[in-house]
């Protein structure tokens, strides 16, 4: 069959603008996020991304405005130089400052497509903390770090850490596109590869500071290393304080029972008469005070519960407590309950063994990891022997030994703190904090 090579001029502007109309619904479908996400690439240039580095995104906060400035306006210059949008796509040719949005992220559900070269090494920074891997699992010269496990983990947590590896191999073979989503709630990650769960729920090291959790809040960031790396569909969902507590609460929750009915107090004793309960919650009356306690007693376990603070509030989780007494100091210890903002409430300074999640007078816990006033929190604390761990909204912010205290607020150690064995309860001082869904688990 002959061939006609030479069509006509508005035969040749047609083929054009099929082109053109193909590539511009291409850009317009990725720029169609799934319900309830956020396209942060637009499939046409880098409008919503900045330049940066392996950095930590809290002494970048810290700069003064001047050096901040400077510093992004570095990374920015390395970026424009080595990323660019081509065809609905975000490509990097291997170099350069990485790819960061402008905007910082707390909770997230994020989907993205990548496709690379052979040895490419890449990855996803999570708040501005290294990183969900990409790399090249065929690379032998790299399997004695764990290239051949896949892509996927959270290669800067410990060795042996959980995350640290991918649970299984999932990546394509090279010039097939990938299919990221990632889930942070807290500190905690979950990672899909192609629909195949590689990394389940667990906790993210912060590789600045392994002794400090990670961010809050933070940026996400597309790292360069080497070789070329193609992106596209890139969709961000922000959950709230709901879904995030729904998500950590269904996740571990085997032999959790539950300890408070949310109807009346059977099963309590102690100051019953100084709280109430009203939409299905257990609270402290305003002006009220002492501790309500399960008849139940325990010696080690875990426990999980959602509170929610008034401003100023402050109540505490009393622990092996004997029925009577102060709880922070008759008994093992008060786990604190208090608004982060204490001080700037009530123009109260405290120590920093008071603040909330404490091991009260004894043990400080990390602070900056509370929702907002009027938000439900959502709390564990696992009491192992002498051992004790608080995570709240999925962020460790305590994990301390009582027996390897030797300084103590008012230099006196507290003469309950060995007690192996008492109940579990609220010890209110005066302020209506909440708490409901409170969950038991003996671990003895």
């Amino acid at each position: 069959m002959k061939i006609n090579l030479c069509r006509s001029k508005s035969s040749r502007l047609l083929s054009i603008a099929v082109v053109l109309g193909a590539l511009a619904a291409g850009a317009s479908a990725l720029a169609a996020p799934p319900p309830g996400f956020t396209a942060l690439f637009n499939g046409r240039d880098l409008s919503g991304w900045r330049g940066g580095d392996t950095f930590d995104h809290r002494k970048l906060l810290a700069m003064p405005a001047e050096q901040r400035a400077a510093q992004i306006a570095k990374w920015n210059e390395s970026m424009k130089a080595h990323w660019r949008a081509e065809n609905g796509l975000l490509v990097n040719d291997g170099h350069g400052a990485y790819a960061t949005t402008e905007k910082d992220y707390g909770d997230f559900e994020l989907l993205v497509d990548y496709k690379t070269v052979p040895k490419a090494d890449s990855g996803i920074y999570l708040r501005g903390v290294p990183q969900v891997q990409i790399w090249d699992s065929t690379e032998e010269a790299k399997f004695s770090i764990g290239a051949n496990k896949g892509s996927g983990g959270l290669w800067n947590n410990s060795p042996g850490a959980p995350g640290k590896d991918p649970l299984i191999l999932a990546d394509k073979p090279f010039g097939e596109w990938n299919s990221l989503r990632i889930m942070m709630v807290g500190s905690r990650v979950s990672v899909w590869l192609n629909d195949k769960l590689v990394v389940d729920h667990a906790v993210m090291e912060n590789y600045y500071d392994r002794k400090v959790c990670v961010p809050a809040r933070g940026p996400i960031q597309l790292q360069t290393h080497g070789g070329e790396i193609s992106w596209r569909n890139i969709y961000l969902r922000e959950i709230g304080a709901a879904e995030a507590n729904q998500i950590l609460a269904r996740k571990g929750n085997d032999g959790f029972e539950t300890i408070f009915n949310g109807r009346d107090f059977s099963g309590w004793a102690g100051a019953v008469a100084n709280y109430e309960v009203k939409d299905g919650a257990m609270a402290c009356r305003p002006g009220k005070g002492g501790t309500v306690y399960t008849e139940q007693q325990y010696g080690d376990f875990a426990v999980r519960l959602e509170f929610k603070l008034p401003k100023g509030g402050n109540n505490g989780l009393a622990i092996r407590y004997p029925g009577n007494g102060d709880a922070a100091y008759a008994g093992m210890t008060e786990i604190q309950v208090l608004d982060d903002n204490y001080e700037q409430a009530t123009g109260h300074t405290i120590d920093p063994r008071q603040a909330h999640g404490s091991v009260y007078g004894m043990i400080a816990a990390q602070r900056g990891y509370q929702r907002p006033i009027g938000e439900w929190n959502f709390q564990e604390v696992t009491v192992q022997g002498s051992r004790v761990r608080v995570e709240l909204n999925g962020f460790v912010i305590l994990d301390g030994d009582v027996a390897t205290v030797k300084e103590f607020m008012g230099n006196t150690p507290h003469p309950g703190k060995d007690r192996t064995k008492g109940h579990f309860g609220f010890a209110g001082h005066n302020d209506p904090v909440c708490f409901r869904n409170v969950q038991l688990k003996p671990l003895d």
